[in-house]
């Protein structure tokens, strides 16, 4: 018998059970290495959906750890409570994964970062794309200097959500919109692969259904390395271009076989999952040659999850630490304030302290 399976499952309790928090509630039932201990969700809703599974459900965090303490708490709550509800388990000294975003602003969220330091308690945040194989092989490819010295990067998010899909309070106001909710991750994998962003410049628009948050926004990047890049998001367009239906990682959406990154460099592009390069030197007159990108398609969610049960046994550091989701965090925020007053917003150093 080995080691693993001689070690008890770790008790993950899920507080939120809203869209997000139902795929971590559904993957912790499907984890041998885990075991939901608790569903964490006020809701009448949150109730029924905890009943429907088999879980316990409690409406608060405190009464859950007094029932059962668990080894770990997944935050899946509405972005504006995601700071109180990790201050909370951090407090019990419990470890947690936060979703993107780790705070609805960089000053709350420098605080739960601190208080996880203090702590010495573990914070991952949800930025799970990290693990999806395709952006592992990518990074491996950059790292291995196919593409010379990079230049250039380009990402587009455009989807065209329901009307329905707003018919959630929330995400209508303030905090909310595409840049916050969608963009973050494109902004984290941006960070992840190409460094730290050293400015922005943004314009956006809610033309099209006029509520306090836009509906489209479009980004100038510089990176700290001298690569620059753009960022283009709408969450009212029809398109094929969108990590969602082009990733496949997601399968609540349909897989199309085109891109949504693209990346240039001085000895070729690599348009994720195809690499293009000429067959001898650079040259504009001359034919390119088109590789795939091979990879393991694995669901970066359940990856996440058993990165978060080794974060747990504290077997490994976290891969998007506190510090790495307060720095995507800040990026955004710069993104949001360009936007609002037309000028270009410079960030300074950020702080690398590692595990929190």
């Amino acid at each position: 018998m080995s080691a693993q399976s001689q070690t008890p499952p770790l008790k993950i309790a899920v507080t939120g059970a809203g869209l997000i928090g139902r795929r971590h509630i559904e993957g912790v039932l499907a984890e041998p290495r885990a075991t939901l201990s608790a569903v964490v969700d006020p809701s009448d809703a949150g109730r029924d959906f905890a009943k429907s599974t088999g879980a316990r459900w409690f409406p608060t965090l405190a009464k859950a750890a007094a029932s059962e303490r668990p080894d770990g708490v997944i935050v899946a709550t509405p972005n504006q409570l995601h700071v109180a509800n990790a201050l909370e388990a951090i407090a019990a000294g419990i470890p947690v994964l936060v979703e993107k975003p780790i705070a609805d602003n960089a000053e709350t969220g420098a605080a739960l970062v601190d208080a996880g330091f203090q702590a010495n308690v573990p914070i991952l945040v949800g930025h799970h794309r990290r693990y999806n194989p395709i952006i592992q092989e990518t990074k491996r490819v950059l790292d291995s200097g196919r593409l010379g010295k990079l230049l250039t990067v380009q990402g587009t998010f455009w989807v065209a959500k329901p009307d329905d899909y707003f018919d959630v309070a929330w995400r209508r106001q303030a905090g909310a919109g595409p840049t916050f909710i969608n963009l973050i991750h494109d902004v984290d994998l941006f960070r992840y692969l190409f460094g730290e962003v050293d400015a922005v410049h943004a314009m956006e628009s809610n033309s099209t259904r006029k509520h306090p948050v836009e509906d489209t926004t479009v980004i100038l990047l510089r990176f700290a390395n001298g690569i620059l890049g753009t960022l283009n998001a709408s969450d009212a367009v029809a398109s094929p271009w969108s990590w969602e239906m082009t990733a496949g990682e997601n399968p609540a959406f349909p897989r199309l076989d085109q891109f949504c990154y693209q990346i240039g460099g001085t000895g070729g592009s690599l348009a994720i999952h195809a690499l293009w390069t000429n067959a001898s030197k650079p040259n504009w007159l001359e034919a390119l040659v088109s590789e795939r990108v091979a990879f393991t398609p694995t669901d970066p969610l359940t990856a996440q999850l058993h990165h978060f049960c080794d974060v747990i046994r504290r077997q490994a550091e976290p891969l998007v630490s506190g510090t790495e989701g307060l720095a995507t965090l800040r990026v955004v925020e710069a993104i949001k304030a360009s936007a609002q007053s037309g000028k270009t917003i410079h960030l300074g150093k950020t702080d690398r302290r590692q595990g929190h």
